[in-house]
Formats: structure tokens, C-alpha cells, sequence
């Protein structure tokens, strides 16, 4: 990991938190005290390692990772992809040690914060304390909505499920323009978050671009059709609670 010198730290995460509630400036500047200097991270490497106890919890600023757990024979599944404003391992502060790892899928940037750090924030500004709890409760709601894709789906409606609710995360944080959003990810790391081979991706792919549904070259995905890419996927963004309701 190296520095990064005057990388904007907290703000694609009070943009993804505004949405659902009132950020105040107290509470902005509270995130900006709590967080250290940016580093970043090359693509492949881990950012938290299974089993580990960290002490501290990490924001993506920028780039994209994955939570994943891996089997004795190296088989990997990954269970969440973070986009930037993504605590993307705040329960640590709880549950202490790490029951799975967190690796970067692209360059990323990150910044860490001292769990001593967020305890005062959970002391001092409760109101900020319940926002990032919330963000929590929606990290599993996710996995929640990606487990009924797992076993319920069809490969083709799980990966269009996985390009709507890319598409509302990354919309949410200003990652993406008119219906396009940049996607580098490999064939491979879509199979491990989808729980299919690299040769089935590649033909589901083939089948959205193939039904109008979606542009995918090069890590850029241009929807299309929103509304029978949505009908295929079952999506509900209810999940994603990006709505204002104050708590």
C-alpha cells in the first residue's frame, strides 16, 4: 500500500448517507477526524485477510472490492462487491475478528479507521452512530438478496440482478452517467460472484447484449432496456433503502 496525497476521503460516503437522512457538518467533519491518510491498493491484493482481527475499519474512496471466504481446495465465493462510499468492513468494530476477506477487484483507495476512533463517534454523535449502523443492516440486506439469487434465480436472471443493483450503488455515490457505469471486472471474478464458470458468464453476457437488454465491452456496461432487464432480474430496490427516512 502507498499514500495518497489530498485524495477526497468522505465524500462519496455522506453522498450514499444524505440519501437516506440529513448529514450534518458536525458529522461530516467527525468522518473526515476519524479517517487517516489515504493509501492505495493494487488490484488482487487483499485489504482486510480472513481470520484477522483488525483495529480498525476501512472506507473505499475509489475502485472496487469484494468480501469473499474460500474453501480448503482454493475454490473462492464472493459474497458482496463494495463500490466507493463502503465501509466495507465497519462490523470488525463488533465482531472482532474477520469471518471472511476483503480483496481489491481494481486498483482502490482506501482510508482506515481507528475502531478507538469510531467508538467516540457512537459516544459523541448518535445521530451519525445509527446512520452507519444502518449501512450495516443494508450490508445484509444485500447478502440477503444475493442468497435468493444463488438458489432461486436463473444465471441469467442473477446477473441481471447484479447489473441493477451495481447500477443504483454506483448511481447513489455519482459513479455512473446516462444508464452507463464502469464495470473492470474479469469473466472470472463474475463467476465467483455469481457461483458460475468463467464459459457461463461469458454466454449470459451473450444473451443480455443479445436481447437488447445491455451494451458490455471493455469494463463498460450501458443499460439498454431498464425496464425488462428489471423484470428478468425480480429486482425490488427496496433492499437498497435509498430513500429519505430519517432515523
Amino acid at each position: 500500500m502507498t499514500a495518497v496525497k489530498q485524495a477526497p476521503r468522505v465524500s462519496t460516503l455522506v453522498d450514499k448517507l444524505s440519501l437516506r437522512d440529513r448529514v450534518s457538518v458536525e458529522e461530516i467533519a467527525a468522518l473526515e477526524a476519524v479517517l487517516e491518510t489515504p493509501k492505495t491498493v493494487a488490484a488482487g491484493a487483499d485489504i482486510v485477510r480472513e481470520h484477522t482481527r483488525p483495529m480498525h475499519s476501512t472506507l473505499l474512496i475509489s475502485g472496487f472490492s469484494a468480501r469473499y471466504s474460500t474453501l480448503e481446495d482454493g475454490a473462492r465465493q464472493i459474497t458482496e462487491i463494495n463500490v466507493s462510499g463502503d465501509f466495507i468492513d465497519l462490523h470488525s468494530l463488533l465482531m472482532k475478528q474477520m469471518d471472511h476477506g476483503v480483496v481489491a477487484l481494481s486498483d482502490c483507495v482506501i482510508a482506515e479507521a481507528p475502531h478507538t476512533g469510531l467508538i467516540d463517534i457512537t459516544e459523541r454523535h448518535p445521530h451519525l452512530a445509527r446512520l452507519l449502523w444502518l449501512d450495516t443492516i443494508i450490508d445484509a440486506a444485500i447478502h440477503r438478496q444475493w442468497l435468493v439469487a444463488m438458489g432461486r434465480r436463473s444465471g441469467l436472471g442473477h446477473l441481471a440482478h447484479l447489473v441493477c443493483e451495481l447500477y443504483l450503488r454506483l448511481q447513489a455515490v455519482g459513479q455512473t452517467g446516462e444508464m452507463r457505469f464502469d464495470l473492470p471486472l474479469t469473466q472470472s471474478v463474475l463467476g465467483d460472484a455469481l457461483g458460475l464458470s468463467s464459459v457461463h458468464v461469458s454466454r449470459l453476457i451473450s444473451e443480455l447484449k443479445g436481447e437488447g437488454l445491455v451494451n458490455w465491452s471493455g469494463g463498460r456496461i450501458e443499460i439498454l432496456d431498464w425496464r425488462r432487464l428489471a423484470e428478468i432480474a425480480e429486482f425490488d430496490p427496496t433492499y437498497l433503502r435509498l430513500q429519505s427516512e430519517p432515523v
